[in-house]
């Protein structure tokens, strides 16, 4: 099942995609939720109704002609309105070439647990334009990654016992301003400022059934569900990034156990995968500059459309906007 967010008349709808048609929760059934952050905290009941009234509509048996086509709908976050915002380092790949390239040995850490920060849940954007202040644009920076949400409450859950916490996948854009990232975390905390002002989540949420058949096992000695999905970004049309899902070594079942230990997870919080290998200007520009000393640094620039493809989730279409002033934090330090 594919559950989209769309506004209109100023009111969010939680809705499901079928060939290119958009279906609001009463089509399906009249007693379902109509926002997801209702159909999350009463997912266990809902769900089920939800996948019997798309099945209906599928079959042709139920009458079809309340399908908004997806064109004309304004996407919204699938998940609107996170409870929080965790984003996880769980593909080697791009954790060993970012260190690589500053010459930096891979730490041993990274295979002993998997580990994530805490992003602006009130940051969160969909598809469409996303608006950025001056310093954003020193360095401003895509991240490649997917995400999930949480469907169930629950607290120190097993990485055996994790993957039916899971909604379903959508992708991630962790938009990164890699000047003040970098300033703030001389200080050993962060990142925070290079990270908060916004994170793109959509176009839509694929529900795990829907990847059934794109299960693959996860890495060697690791618990939990990895998907075979191909992961890409574009910037103005060019192919920049290229990975898969199935390369994460931290699956989303581990990072929920080390999440959940003695906290309570909610409905509607959001977990990323971080990075995957090659997904982004700064593990890009880097290699670069490793192979060639000459080469020519790329980052994010006012009006890019930045397009993230990922099998069987879509495409996240932002476009870059530049705020109309010249406040700029960066001229405030101190000397």
């Amino acid at each position: 099942m594919k559950l989209i967010t769309y506004l209109q008349d100023e009111q969010e709808h939680l809705a499901v995609l079928i060939n290119d048609l958009v279906y609001d929760m009463d089509v399906l059934h009249p007693d379902l939720p109509g926002t997801m952050s209702m159909f999350l905290h009463f997912w266990q009941d809902v769900f089920p109704i939800a996948q019997a009234g798309e099945l209906i509509l599928k079959e042709g048996t139920r009458s079809s002609s309340r399908g908004i086509p997806l064109k004309d709908v304004s996407l919204l976050s699938p998940v609107t309105f996170p409870v929080s915002c965790r984003d996880a380092y769980a593909f080697r790949q791009h954790v060993e070439t970012a260190r690589r390239n500053r010459k930096a040995p891979m730490i041993p850490e990274f295979d002993q647990y998997p580990v994530f920060y805490f992003t602006n849940h009130h940051s969160i954007q969909g598809p469409g334009a996303i608006h950025f202040m001056p310093d954003h644009f020193e360095k401003l920076d895509f991240e490649l990654e997917a995400a999930i949400v949480i469907c169930k409450q629950g607290r120190n859950i097993r990485a055996e016992e994790a993957d039916q916490y899971i909604g379903g996948l959508m992708i991630m854009n962790d938009w990164s301003a890699r000047r003040l990232q970098m300033e703030e975390m001389l200080l050993n905390l962060g990142p925070a400022k290079g990270k908060d002002f916004a994170t793109s989540l959509g176009p839509w949420l694929v529900t795990l059934d829907e990847l059934e058949d794109l299960v693959v096992p996860a890495k060697e000695n690791h618990v939990g569900k990895s998907w075979n999905l191909k992961m890409k970004c574009r910037v103005n049309g060019v192919q920049v990034s290229e990975g898969n899902l199935a390369d994460m070594n931290w699956t989303f079942a581990e990072i929920i156990e080390r999440a959940s230990y003695g906290v309570t997870l909610q409905p509607g919080d959001v977990i990323g995968s971080g990075t995957v290998g090659t997904g982004c200007f700064l593990e890009l520009n880097g290699t670069g500059k490793l192979n060639d000393p000459d080469y020519t640094e790329q980052w994010l620039q006012p009006n890019d459309v930045v397009e993230m493809e990922i099998d069987q989730l879509g495409i996240l279409n932002n476009t870059i906007i530049a705020e109309e002033t010249d406040w700029s934090i960066l001229k405030r330090k101190k000397i």
